[in-house]
């Protein structure tokens, strides 16, 4: 009897662990920009802690790789700092038959990387430009040392290089840019670099110096902060998105909810970027 009772005990044992095991747990995933990615993986953390069954996992590679992550299903949100193409919208449609749903959830302005030691301090948006797609070459050429420029940018892949390069560059990147695999590599490169310069999302500017930018050589130098991005004094300021295939429900529409609300705006501050209100 006794021996009946202990395997009932086990059996039920054996049942309650089969059935933790198989808790329901909602999984979100995440797919893209980098310079989104710091961002990305603060608001995934802290909404996991206070939502244990959700699971969000984040993931960089690039705007247009998050994009095309969309296109294939294998992502459920696409980050992207540059706005989705009307050739990826096409793609998605004819795919699933379902429009794309774009979602801005953030401001950021794209900072000016230069080394501490580098005298220059300010630039026009046309100096920029003519510096990236190698017209201008010494530093001389805008009021600092006489020694090449160093370019350093991202892949082509990355949604920061297509919105500089149409914002600013205004034409191809020079053939002596060296096209790096993240903002940390710029920010790396540069600040190893004194002749260096590079370009990214405001957050990861630590250890270098941010550039003041002008939109002309009237124009009063100005800083990428919060009060530039929200007054838009400052030139080099764009939102940042999230793509779906269709509108969000759930799980994934609580978290996108949470994400936009004073709560998840917050955390935009405390990580380095700006609020889209």
């Amino acid at each position: 009897m006794k021996t009946n009772k202990l395997k009932i005990i086990v059996l039920l044992a054996v049942i309650m662990t089969i059935g933790f095991s198989f808790k329901t747990v909602n999984k979100i995933t995440v797919k893209g920009s980098d310079t989104m990615v710091i961002l990305s993986q603060k608001w995934a953390e802290i909404y996991m802690k206070k939502n244990p069954a959700t699971v969000i996992q984040v993931t960089g590679g690039g705007s247009g790789v998050g994009i095309a992550a969309l296109i294939n299903g294998s992502t459920e949100i696409a980050n992207s700092s540059r706005p989705i193409k009307p050739a990826e919208m096409e793609k998605i449609k004819a795919k699933y038959n379902k429009n794309v749903v774009e979602i801005a959830c953030a401001k950021d302005g794209l900072s000016i990387f230069l080394n501490k030691s580098n005298p220059v301090s300010e630039l026009t948006i046309a100096q920029l430009g003519n510096i990236f797609s190698g017209k201008i070459t010494n530093w001389k050429q805008v009021g600092g040392p006489d020694v090449k420029i160093q370019l350093y940018g991202r892949e082509s892949s990355s949604g920061t290089f297509e919105f500089f390069k149409e914002h600013v560059v205004k034409t191809d990147f020079a053939i002596a840019c060296q096209t790096l695999p993240g903002t940390a590599a710029i920010i790396n490169a540069v600040k190893k670099d004194k002749f260096g310069i590079g370009y990214g999302g405001a957050a990861y500017a630590e250890g270098v110096k941010d550039c003041k930018v002008k939109k002309d050589a009237k124009s009063k130098g100005v800083l990428p902060t919060a009060a530039t991005i929200k007054n838009k004094t400052y030139p080099i300021a764009r939102y940042l998105y999230m793509y779906l295939k269709e509108k969000p429900k759930g799980d994934t529409k609580k978290f996108i909810d949470w994400i936009l609300s004073a709560e998840g705006q917050k955390v935009i501050v405390e990580v380095g970027y700006y609020p889209i209100k």
